[in-house]
């Protein structure tokens, strides 16, 4: 049985390894950035990973997770987006508060109970955020997408996903009315500071590129076939 803590670095690690495909393994500095937490507090929690064979890991070198650490790491992730699901789709949440209270919820370790709560929700391969759920065996597939700030010009997509699941961003999202698979033009493009028009259900509005940053697309063309040669493909 793994403590919340170690659950936590093991899920940071699958966030940063495995679901930003510029990583591999990551430094200290970077995960005790991402926790939060002072690097000295990272490497202490590390040795431990690394004595029970959940990550590689030597004095001063990057930080990698094992196939074991990874399938763990995977069952946290699938735990957290199955409970978001369900506060979401089944007691009405709002997908702005389903992150904290599944923040908690993750560490329950029942696998009966979580396998239980999947097929009740018949088995979603997303969660609120656009966030595609691991399955079972810790197998997960991450769409093809693309920030909505790589989209050029003129051009259509629709939204997929969230990058930033904190609740100022969400609830920033729910004010201007932008939804999960809601059909966006790129009207125009600041070339100074990049502020972005765009145009989505009959409004246009400018958006800044800390906003367009963490909006996940897909473009018109990646819907209609599979051979689109998006460069984020």
């Amino acid at each position: 049985m793994l403590s919340f803590t170690e659950e936590n670095y093991l899920k940071a690690l699958v966030q940063l390894t495995v679901f930003e495909e510029s990583y591999t393994e990551v430094g200290v500095n970077k995960l005790a950035s991402t926790l939060e937490v002072k690097p000295a507090t990272v490497s202490d929690m590390v040795r431990k990973l690394k004595e029970k064979l959940l990550v590689n890991y030597e004095k001063y070198g990057k930080i990698s997770l094992t196939e074991k650490g990874r399938v763990a790491g995977m069952m946290v992730v699938r735990r957290h987006r199955l409970w978001e699901t369900f506060l979401y789709k089944k007691l009405d949440f709002t997908w702005a508060e389903v992150h904290e209270l599944a923040e908690d919820l993750e560490h329950i370790h029942s696998k009966k109970l979580i396998d239980r709560l999947d097929q009740f929700l018949e088995f979603p391969e997303f969660d609120p955020h656009g966030d595609a759920i691991p399955n079972a065996d810790g197998e997960i597939i991450i769409p093809f997408r693309k920030t909505l700030s790589e989209v050029g010009k003129g051009e259509k997509c629709k939204v997929v996903a969230v990058k930033d699941n904190s609740t100022d961003f969400l609830q920033h999202v729910d004010k201007i009315g932008l939804k999960i698979r809601d059909d966006v033009t790129v009207i125009d493009r600041d070339d100074f500071d990049s502020l972005t028009t765009i145009g989505f259900n009959g409004v246009q509005i400018v958006v800044s590129l800390k906003f367009t940053d963490n909006i996940f697309v897909v473009c018109a063309q990646c819907l209609k076939a599979k051979d689109c040669n998006c460069h984020s493909l």
